[in-house]
């Protein structure tokens, strides 16, 4: 299991303040990575930051992706503290709501949800790949660069297209980047997950009409927690991937099989 031990390697988990994105981060630490958390609110950050130094090496700054200054800053603290960034997990973001029809979706509801799902995963992975590009030039050269995408992206998403595209164009750039960079050592790949209990799915998942069209439709028979996304986060962080690039894992439970 050595190729799974990440003594030694510094990752950023943008949104690592909760949901998903800690689940990942918890599993890094424990993998022996150091994190550096990224995320809008104080207080979530600093909930994390303590139960992540429990288990290893932590950081957090305050850092809104949608503003380009504020992920520099962040990014700056990153290499303040660590020195490096070998992997980057552009996990941030925000829901549609899945209330408003595409006809009375409004110009500037669309831009601001785009401006983070989107924006702030390509100025997060800009930072990151500069940076291990240049290791790269220096003779270092490895890289992870991981999207936290959607199954959105490959289904129908009625009420709810604006957080689908941006998703969806997420696939496409993880794709376009694994081309550009392989080069340089650097992998990227893509996380889809399913429905997840998280902040983010609590009103839905306290619908019992929800719950009872969706379930049936999960071979699982469960909602996923974020410390499913553990195992994929180390293996995609760790050595045992470098040959493993492009790809969307579909995190689950099997639903869209079925």
């Amino acid at each position: 299991m050595k190729a799974f031990d990440l003594s030694g390697k510094v990752a950023i988990v943008t949104g690592g303040n909760g949901g998903i994105g800690l689940g990942m981060a918890q599993a890094l630490v424990e993998a022996g990575c150091a994190v550096h958390i990224w995320g809008r609110n104080a207080e979530k950050n600093a909930r994390a930051l303590a139960a992540l130094r429990a288990k290893g090496r932590a950081e957090a700054a305050l850092c809104d992706v949608s503003d380009a200054k504020s992920v520099e800053t962040a990014m700056g603290k990153a290499l303040d503290a660590f020195g490096r960034v070998d992997g980057c997990f552009a996990n941030a973001g925000v829901g549609g709501g899945g209330r408003r029809s595409f006809l009375e979706r409004p110009l500037e509801e669309w831009r601001k949800l785009l401006a983070t799902n989107l924006d702030g995963a390509v100025l997060t992975l800009q930072a990151a790949a500069r940076h291990m590009v240049e290791r790269a030039g220096r003779g270092d050269a490895f890289g992870r660069l991981v999207v936290t995408s959607s199954l959105a992206s490959v289904f129908g998403t009625a009420r709810n297209e604006h957080y689908a595209a941006s998703k969806a164009a997420l696939n496409a750039l993880t794709r376009a980047l694994a081309v550009e960079l392989a080069r340089y050592g650097i992998t990227a790949n893509a996380i889809l997950p399913g429905w997840i209990k998280s902040e983010m799915t609590e009103r839905v998942m306290s619908d019992d009409k929800f719950v009872g069209a969706v379930m049936p439709r999960i071979p699982m028979r469960r909602f996923g927690v974020p410390e499913d996304f553990g195992g994929i986060a180390v293996y995609l962080m760790s050595g045992a991937s470098s040959y493993h690039t492009g790809d969307l894992f579909m995190i689950d439970g099997g639903y869209a099989l079925f």
